[in-house]
């Protein structure tokens, strides 16, 4: 196939709304000599069938003939549109929509045809509900001129008529329309983001004509076209549509996709990168993880970027593992193992220059082994919104045609770039035993250097490696799951934005909490909430740097509310300011064919009176652990107590930004308590003061939702005042310590939620309905809590279980997305999660201290 048209179905099959419409004739059927008998090829039906049948695909058949010869002959099923008589057609009960004044029209045309195919031998008509058509083929030209030229001077000038010319047929029509028109009314019907038509008859040059924006044209046969592109025969146009099938099918389903939980996540504290147990990098966001991506393989599929790295001769891989203590990922085949990092500018300088040769950050991937090996760098900036070419020069590639400069170092690889779909990807093949058993491939942010860096790959790896393993080497680590405690604490300090402070929710955008359904939403921001929990669990493991640097990045959100801290978002982006729009960008499949693939989230807006009580209970800890306060923290502190004093009567949206009107939720009164508690606590241990009006608000807010919060009928903590539907969250009325371990209330709420929310190895956040159509994976940090709240209700073994069962449930290399199904048995949800971790470490710690005691 040609190489253009090739590329241009590939765009096209990634349309949100495709309408594929096909003249009959000629197109899906090949011309012979008795109209009657041409059916259509086999091929040509198998592959309309499928994609009629595939969602968000409209598929019709627009044609010359009469409607029902059409479906007589084609044998489609209803999926399919059919349209006769050049768009006068649209159903079977047509004929009895016309006025009577058509109707006479029509006569007069019928009457009139009829003489003049009485006089000229051999002339057919085809009698349409709306038409007539006159077929000369197979008849004497000159007869057949003869007949066409009477048809021309007679009926054709009749008023009301309209004519069409098509290969040796003429057809008059008391309906003015003809393909174009019919195109046009198939696409505001279907609500079609493209058209891709296929004809090969004159007829069809209106519906070429009609074509515009991203539409695509392609004409059967020879002669002058307003088509772009052009097929031999019906079989090669029969192959179009096959390559439209299989390319469609994987953007809406998705290729194979690795399940969620089994990527391992790379980190420079600058942004991070996702790789797959194959060694492929299916996603990295340049500049910071919050921007758009570079590779979204993850929830785009190949198309979307990616860069890969396999054996020639294929084969699954022995292992992936991190090397201990560091961010550093290794995958291994016989013969190859690849090592991948995110590498920082370095800073040293050498006795011949300075070592820096990059403008930000560096993926590095070092292949050794003895065999050949492939690679392939797919690059497709902003999400794939940004075409750009891949220039061979030196020692590497540039990409070009990206704001952002972009090299690929690659010393003595010889690459070959390709075009697809005017995308260009690059492609290699490495003996690495011709090249000394090793090459080493930088990708290069931030600069369009290809020269050699001066400090050696394997000093730069200990380089890059170091600062984890001491920071590793400097936590108290539980004896509980140790290695796993310790992967988890890696991954949330990789999930820290060192120059800013800030820490990400998750490392992705759209990972779906239901495979195939909508619920996918972008995590790549700092929530208040998610980031002081992150912090306090590794203040809780000997870390207090990362909660210092964020309680200085809460200070300058605070600053920037004028005096309100009551005004706090839920969320910001990495640096600290108020995100744009939420935005869907509909060119990408999503995870497994996961639709919408989102960017921003839109619980930006929301009120959320829960997050100042994690902050307020991170400054306890640190202050604890540190045995002072600073300024900054203290401004923090009494703005949190100032904002709950000011809101904490309200109603809110809650800790699930359910995106149903406010409500009194339990847990958001339960955290605006803690807010006030932990800050007397703080005053009373560093501050040598307690303040009275302090302790006044904190007890009335307990009571308050010590009295409300409380269901009778269903003997529980409820998610929201006078709601009788449980929530995870309401665990927090003793785990906050508002109720004590013992207290029967507490009891009770735990055995509620146990029953109606626990599921095996997982528990949900609620089963209410919170307005969004499918379901859910239970929720890591849920199954957490309830692991706590076993521990302070005195059911230990049940807690020890319940977390063996969490732990089983983590990625090959020790990573956790936000949510398990328990009956696929597979991860849900954006990957890695800092809430999931951080349960993880909470519960490894809790169960060691009940160990030691």
């Amino acid at each position: 196939m040609d190489p253009e048209l090739r590329s241009a179905i590939g765009r096209i099959a990634r349309v949100p709304q495709l309408l594929i419409a096909c003249d009959y004739d000629g197109t899906l059927a090949p011309i012979v000599e008795d109209p009657s008998t041409a059916v259509p090829l086999p091929e040509s039906v198998a592959a309309i069938r499928a994609l009629a049948a595939l969602p968000q695909t409209s598929v019709a058949v627009v044609s010359g003939r009469a409607l029902r010869d059409l479906a007589a002959l084609s044998r489609l099923p209803s999926e399919v549109h059919l349209v006769g008589s050049h768009g006068s057609e649209f159903d079977i009960g047509f004929v009895e929509r016309l006025s009577p004044e058509l109707v006479a029209v029509r006569t007069q045309v019928r009457n009139a045809l009829r003489e003049i195919a009485a006089e000229h031998p051999g002339i057919r008509l085809e009698r349409k509900p709306a038409s007539v058509a006159v077929h000369t083929r197979g008849v004497d030209p000159q007869v057949a001129a003869a007949a066409i030229e009477a048809v021309r001077n007679g009926p054709a000038t009749f008023d009301g008529v309209t004519v069409t010319q098509g290969k040796e047929v003429i057809e008059l029509s008391v309906v003015a329309t003809h393909k174009g028109t019919a195109v046009d009314q198939l696409r505001t019907q279907l609500s079609a983001s493209a058209v891709l038509f296929i004809g090969d008859d004159v007829t069809d040059e209106n519906a070429f004509g009609n074509l515009h924006g991203p539409d695509l044209g392609i004409k059967i046969g020879p002669g002058e076209t307003k088509a772009g592109f052009r097929v031999a025969e019906p079989i090669e146009a029969a192959r179009a549509l096959g390559l439209l099938l299989e390319t469609r099918r994987h953007w809406l389903f998705g290729e194979r996709a690795v399940p969620i939980e089994r990527h391992s996540m790379l980190a420079n504290g600058r942004t991070v990168a996702l790789l797959t147990p194959e060694a492929k990098v299916s996603w990295l966001c340049h500049p910071k993880p919050d921007s758009a991506a570079i590779f979204a393989d993850l929830v785009g599929g190949s198309p979307a970027g990616h860069f890969s790295v396999a054996p020639e001769r294929g084969g699954i891989p022995l292992g992936q593992r991190y090397r201990s203590g560091t961010m550093t990922v290794e995958t291994r085949w016989s013969g190859l193992t690849v090592t991948d990092w995110l590498d920082k500018p370095a800073r040293e300088t050498t006795p011949d220059g300075p070592a820096v040769v990059t403008g930000d950050s560096t993926l590095v991937r070092v292949l050794t082994g003895n065999g050949r090996v492939r690679v392939e760098f797919a690059p497709r900036p902003e999400f794939g919104q940004v075409a750009v070419q891949l220039q061979p020069l030196g020692d590497g590639l540039l990409v070009l045609g990206s704001n952002e400069p972009v090299a690929l170092y690659s010393p003595g690889v010889e690459w070959q770039v390709n075009n697809d779909g005017g995308y260009e990807t690059a492609k290699a093949v490495v003996d690495l035993s011709a090249a000394g058993g090793q090459v080493v491939l930088e990708l290069r942010f931030g600069t369009h250097s290809l020269e050699h860096h001066r400090v050696p790959i394997h000093e730069r790896q200990a380089a890059a490696e170091q600062p984890w393993k001491d920071w590793v080497a400097s936590l108290r680590l539980p004896s509980t799951s140790r290695d796993l405690v310790a992967r988890s604490a890696l991954t949330l300090r990789g999930l820290c934005h060192e120059t800013t402070g800030s820490i990400l929710a998750a490392a992705t955008t759209s990972l779906p909490e239901e495979l195939g359904g909508v619920r996918n939403w972008d995590y790549r921001y700092c929530w208040l909430r998610d980031a002081a929990l992150t912090a306090r669990a590794l203040v809780d493991l000997g870390s207090i740097e990362e909660a210092e640097a964020f309680l200085r990045w809460v200070d300058g959100c605070i600053e920037r509310t004028g005096g309100h801290p009551e005004r706090l978002h839920p969320l910001y982006t990495i640096d600290g300011y108020e995100l744009g729009a939420e935005a869907v960008i509909d060119t990408l499949p999503g995870y497994a064919g996961s639709r919408p693939v989102r960017v921003g989230n839109l619980a930006n807006h929301q009120l959320q009176l829960d997050v100042f009580g994690p902050i307020a209970d991170l400054i306890a800890a640190v202050a604890d652990a540190r045995g002072s306060v600073r300024d900054d923290e203290w401004r923090v502190l009494e703005n949190m107590v100032e904002a709950v004093r000011r809101r904490w009567h309200e109603p809110d949206h809650g800790i699930w930004e359910a995106r149903l009107p406010p409500r009194h939720h339990v847990f958001s009164k339960v955290m605006c308590w803690m807010t006030v508690d932990r800050a007397l606590h703080v005053m009373r241990q560093h501050g040598g003061e307690d303040r009275s009006e302090w302790k006044d608000l904190r007890d009335r807010i307990g009571a308050n939702v010590l009295e409300h919060g409380w269901h009778d009928d269903v003997e529980a903590y409820s998610v929201a005042y006078g709601d009788e539907d449980m929530d995870a969250s309401s665990l927090w009325i003793g785990l906050s310590g508002l109720l004590p371990g013992d207290d029967p209330r507490f009891l009770s709420t735990v055995l509620k939620i146990e029953a109606d929310l626990r599921s095996g190895p997982v528990v949900y956040r609620y089963h209410w309905d919170d307005g969004l159509p499918g379901r859910e994976g239970g929720f890591h940090i849920c199954t957490a809590w309830l692991i706590e709240a076993y521990l302070r209700t005195g059911r230990r073994t049940d807690a020890e279980e319940l977390f063996a069962q969490m732990v089983l449930t983590a990625g090959p290399t020790g990573l956790l997305p936000e949510q398990y199904d328990p009956l696929a048995e597979r991860g849900l949800g954006n990957h890695p999660q800092a809430y999931s971790h951080l349960g993880l470490i909470r519960c490894a710690l809790l169960l060691d201290n009940m160990l030691k005691q």
